[in-house]
């Protein structure tokens, strides 16, 4: 199988222009949407677009209901699926949110955030990963630099970047509660990593990000070209992320939390192979593999977006 996107091949290889589009709706027209030319641009220049206030606190409040309502679950709280703090042995992250939680599943085909990912993939859409975050005041850990692209493409087998992350605040998201930092423009270069990918990495790789960080020039390189920038703002703010965005968060040392809902989007032209690292692919609820269908936009209403 050749492999486009060669990383942790145990040695240094230098980073080189992305081979894909970033919109890809340029390349098929009938997937016109709800984006104006002007965030189209600003998407392929910056791989990011920022929603300040998309939704309401109400729309996002609920959600705080089924964080507790996991805690209590002892059975699920016991699996792979949750992450705990190491440090707090509080609830961290659930994985695979969409299959646990039917508000969560709406959420992800609301037609406004399902209009534009489609607009930006160029077709149909399936849910790759979903989770709720939650970084306690005081104790959330931080994650180093990393492209979501090269740990699916390595660990998962994604073969190209036709995939779109969305990111919903639950909390406010402020200069001191970690919030996610990106590179703006660095998705327009595919970084390799230099380590190998170790057998069940996943399991310590949810805890802390240490296989797939991208070498301190590579990085350096590019922040000097696109700096960094940390999208905040209130409750119910949106980020969508192209999924080759290099990015990191700084630990919680605010008395705030930062809880956020993700969920990303993959092309359903663009399915999972074997993971080009070697090992087993990881667990379904990290990365879907089965009963993949499109997306419902059947009934999609027309709605006024807010400025990206």
């Amino acid at each position: 199988m050749h492999d486009q996107f060669p990383t942790r091949r145990g040695e240094r290889l230098d980073m080189f222009p992305r081979l894909d589009p970033v919109v890809h709706s340029r390349y098929k027209q009938r997937w016109d949407g709800p984006l104006s030319e002007e965030s189209l641009s600003r998407y392929e220049r910056d791989g990011y677009l920022w929603f300040d206030g998309f939704f309401s606190q109400e729309r996002m409040a609920p959600f705080f209901d089924e964080l507790r309502e996991i805690a209590e679950d002892r059975e699920l709280m016991e699996s792979d699926q949750v992450i705990i703090n190491p440090d707090s042995g509080e609830l961290r992250s659930v994985f695979s949110m969409h299959t646990l939680s039917d508000r969560f599943s709406k959420l992800t085909q609301d037609p406004r955030i399902l209009g534009m990912v489609r607009q930006l993939l160029g077709g149909d859409v399936y849910i790759h990963q979903s989770r709720i975050n939650d970084k306690f005041g005081f104790q959330g850990r931080g994650f180093d630099w990393h492209s979501d692209f090269e740990t699916w493409h390595s660990e998962d087998g994604m073969p190209r970047m036709r995939a779109v992350s969305a990111s919903l605040m639950l909390t406010d998201n402020n200069e001191f509660n970690g919030p996610l930092m990106l590179i703006p423009g660095s998705h327009q270069y595919f970084v390799p990593c230099t380590d190998l990918t170790p057998k069940d990495n996943w399991r310590e790789s949810l805890q802390s990000q240490s296989v797939g960080v991208p070498d301190k020039i590579d990085l350096r390189r590019l922040a000097d070209n696109g700096n960094i920038q940390a999208p905040k703002g209130p409750p119910g703010s949106l980020l969508l992320f192209e999924c080759n965005t290099l990015h990191a968060s700084n630990s919680n040392m605010s008395p705030w939390p930062r809880s956020n809902l993700f969920f990303v989007y993959n092309s359903i032209d663009n399915p999972l192979s074997a993971p080009y690292c070697g090992q087993p692919p990881r667990p379904e609820f990290l990365a879907t593999r089965s009963h993949i269908a499109p997306l419902d936009m059947r009934e999609l209403p027309l709605y006024s977006l807010p400025k990206a």
